[in-house]
């Protein structure tokens, strides 16, 4: 297990601390590169980035990474660029990270830098029930993606969308009218949405990427708006796409850390887009997910 510690939310978590301790879990120190990689970065700051990955030590068996904050999502698109080989990225987020975006490396456009990737032939998004699903046409969405089945989209739930931009129906919704109508999972069996997705996934190998602001407040405290897949469907997903796929690596981000932008434009940005927090939020629920989650991909990877 990578722990890539940006911000300082992840080393003196009591899972991870345990893990450092014992040698299950490698910390490398990335907090002079965070402040120019969080929620966006310039070419240089992520050509050093690149660099750095590029001399990890090749890992014998996939590898579980955490990076921090879901500010630093956008990493993602770089561990799944060093794995080679058809491939199907499974995304669990409460945002779709599906926007045009300049800076391109930007935690809310992520996903369009994977889709690029030639061996990633599919993008599977869960979960979002955040705005960004409003007027998706107007917010850069990449609807292309979403009508040529290359990205499927679940929102845990959502209303109908409008758009003036003509889409297709796909394997998460029914377009027509000008709205998109989500198949939302909160009123889908699991286990059967599951099965279903499944049998649609176009690759033996899959990444599966978290970001925990997936999941309700009660379950995580992060620095976005949240959505509600409980923790426990998150695992039993975790579970089942390991013991039909094989899971060539996986990451989670979705801690809560402290915004302190010196970037004027990051600043103005986190303010519009992020929600106030408490000045001392209580921190345990993530180490007890973590918890959770870690042992989660222990038994799958």
């Amino acid at each position: 297990m990578r722990i890539l510690d940006l911000d300082g939310s992840l080393p003196g978590q009591g899972p991870i601390a345990r893990r450092l301790q014992s040698g299950q879990a490698v910390l490398h120190d990335l907090r002079s590169l965070g402040p120019a990689l969080r929620l966006w970065a310039r070419r240089q700051a992520y050509a050093a980035f690149e660099s750095f990955l590029a001399g990890l030590p090749a890992s014998p068996r996939p590898a579980l990474t955490l990076v921090g904050s879901g500010d630093f999502h956008h990493l993602t698109a770089s561990f799944i660029a060093s794995v080679p080989g058809p491939l199907t990225v499974v995304h669990f987020d409460n945002h779709p990270d599906w926007c045009w975006t300049m800076p391109r490396r930007h935690c809310g456009s992520w996903v369009n830098e994977a889709l690029a990737l030639p061996h990633v032939q599919r993008v599977v998004t869960i979960g979002p029930c955040s705005d960004d699903l409003v007027r998706p046409d107007r917010k850069g969405a990449n609807l292309e993606a979403l009508s040529n089945g290359r990205l499927e989209l679940f929102p845990w739930w959502h209303a109908p969308s409008e758009t003036r931009k003509a889409v297709r129906s796909g394997a998460g919704h029914v377009a027509g009218d000008g709205l998109i109508r989500w198949h939302n999972l909160v009123d889908q069996d699991w286990g059967g949405f599951l099965c279903a997705l499944m049998e649609r996934v176009p690759t033996e190998r899959i990444w599966i990427t978290i970001d925990k602001d997936v999941l309700p407040p009660t379950e995580a405290v992060t620095n976005w708006d949240q959505g509600g897949l409980p923790l426990q469907r998150l695992i039993e997903a975790i579970r089942r796409l390991a013991a039909n796929f094989s899971v060539v690596g996986a990451d989670i981000c979705g801690e809560y850390a402290p915004i302190r932008h010196r970037n004027p434009f990051k600043l103005i940005e986190s303010r519009l887009d992020q929600p106030r927090i408490e000045a001392s939020p209580d921190l345990s629920v993530n180490a007890h997910t973590n918890e959770r989650l870690i042992a989660a991909f222990e038994a799958a990877l």
